[in-house]
């Protein structure tokens, strides 16, 4: 039943992803495909902590720092350099390159989930301040200035490969999108590897698995590195979808939020972080324009109700129900 669920769901989202690419740019306004890019980037990010938490045990606060970094880093090459391509492979090596040397001193020294925890909310913390403080003009790496609590305007879009077009709203979307999808299959089947199926019996059982001659800080490190680089290409398309990058990235606030993400939709699966994402982008950008509670006190009530009522998350909710209907419908043939 299990892998019958598994195929539904992965059907369903390449549906979903052939509508969402082949269709909707062609249906939707421009402001509206602005929205739904926004959507998509954050549905990466989603994805890059639903997949080291739900599936290597691994609660980190600290995707917001790898999605700032990465965002920080395209900027800044892309502005130097005037490469947007090479600004986006800098954005995942330098992500990946932070998770390995954060993630060896982490994992080697054999910290529990709860000082994991605390070290990369620490660590998002002192981002925060630390770009804050960036204000004066004197801070600026090459030609570009940090920008302290303004950021970095200005960031360049992607460009059309081989020419000097700047890619256009719809364009952008697409691309975003298909990336999306793109990191959902990949890291399905990343699970269903050798690799994932060794990382699931650690977050299962890690001595265990260590006594069948697993190294457990390995196999952490590398699924740490993945949610990185997953993490600083999202950073870096919302960049190229912003134009700007501040350090709000690396708030507390953006850094619970993503953590509810993933409780919303289901710990344990790849869709339910995506589409608790959406749902609350979708639910914060609306409280944008009507103004009437805040945002940050709506998501508390939000994350609250959904403990209580679902607290296993949408995702698995909804194939539980579909797993009772498959089940009554069975028994109910002849």
């Amino acid at each position: 039943m299990r892998a019958l669920q598994s195929h539904v769901t992965t059907i369903g989202t390449l549906v979903a992803g052939i509508v969402l690419v082949g269709i909707v740019p062609f249906a939707v306004a421009p402001f509206t495909l602005a929205d739904l890019t926004l959507y998509a980037a954050m549905a990466i990010l989603a994805m890059s902590l639903g997949f080291i938490w739900g599936f290597g045990g691994i609660l980190s606060f600290g995707q917001s720092v790898f999605f700032g970094v990465g965002g920080y880093t395209y900027a800044i090459v892309a502005l130097n350099f005037d490469s947007p391509s090479l600004a986006l492979l800098a954005a995942i090596a330098v992500a990946v390159t932070g998770a390995l040397l954060l993630g060896y001193f982490i994992f080697w020294g054999r910290l529990s989930d709860v000082y994991l925890a605390v070290i990369t909310l620490t660590i998002s913390l002192i981002f925060f301040m630390l770009m804050n403080s960036m204000s004066s003009s004197i801070y600026r790496i090459g030609d570009v200035p940090i920008g302290g609590y303004n950021g970095i305007p200005g960031i360049p879009p992607l460009v059309v490969p081989g020419t000097d077009r700047s890619l256009s709203v719809a364009e952008t979307y697409v691309l975003v999108v298909t990336v999306a999808l793109l990191v959902y299959l990949g890291l399905s089947w990343l699970i269903r590897t050798k690799f994932g199926r060794i990382l699931c019996s650690i977050k299962e059982n890690e001595v265990r698995a260590e006594l069948l001659g697993y190294d457990a800080r390995l196999y952490k490190l590398a699924a740490f590195a993945v949610g990185a680089a997953i993490a600083g290409m999202a950073g870096a398309l919302f960049a190229v979808y912003s134009g700007l990058i501040n350090p709000d990235v690396f708030g507390i606030g953006f850094s619970a939020q993503i953590i509810v993400w993933v409780m919303l939709g289901g710990l344990g699966t790849l869709i339910g972080p995506a589409l608790g994402a959406v749902l609350i982008q979708m639910l914060v950008v609306w409280l944008g324009k009507v103004q009437v509670i805040d945002a940050n006190m709506a998501l508390g009530v939000l994350f609250i109700v959904a403990v209580l009522l679902v607290p296993a998350g949408l995702v698995p909710r909804l194939q539980g129900l579909l797993a009772v209907a498959f089940g009554n419908l069975a028994r109910s043939r002849p």
